[in-house]
């Protein structure tokens, strides 16, 4: 499993990923039609996260081969994790956040990590076993979810 920064993958293969119907089930605030050039915006906001905070998304691969995106963004003061799966690659979430919550871990700026879930997950036993406890319910442009915490310090 290696991590890389998104821009690193081809916007085609983003646009992709986020135009499979499946996506859509659990991501509420996905609601536009994907190509290259909605991507490429994608990549160019998520690049600006690691130069205003030194740190933001990665593309994920198992064996060379792109599996997800996902990484740290800040949500004012807090460090939020989100993943954002290829639906063929469903198993390899947990592998992935724990890899990068021992990132989390080894960071001074990150003393705690939220993760913010959509009501429609079900199956959050992962987020369990990682060590985050339910905190409530948060509204995030518009959209409910659940909110999560971790301490990593």
């Amino acid at each position: 499993m290696t991590f890389a920064r998104l821009h690193e993958v081809e916007p085609t293969t983003i646009a992709a990923h986020m135009s499979d119907p499946r996506m859509a089930e659990h991501m509420p605030l996905l609601s536009m039609d994907w190509d290259a050039s909605v991507a490429e915006k994608f990549i160019a906001n998520k690049e600006e996260s690691w130069a205003r905070d030194g740190l933001g998304h990665w593309a994920f691969f198992a064996d060379g081969r792109y599996v997800r995106w996902g990484g740290f963004q800040k949500e004012g003061d807090e460090w939020d994790f989100g993943l954002v799966l290829r639906p063929d690659s469903f198993g390899l979430g947990t592998r992935i956040a724990k890899k990068a919550i021992e990132f989390a871990v080894a960071d001074d700026r990150i003393p705690y990590v939220t993760f913010l879930m959509p009501p429609s997950r079900k199956n959050l036993g992962a987020l369990k076993r990682l060590g985050a406890r339910h905190v409530g319910e948060v509204t995030y442009d518009g959209a409910n979810f659940l909110k999560y915490h971790l301490e990593t310090s």
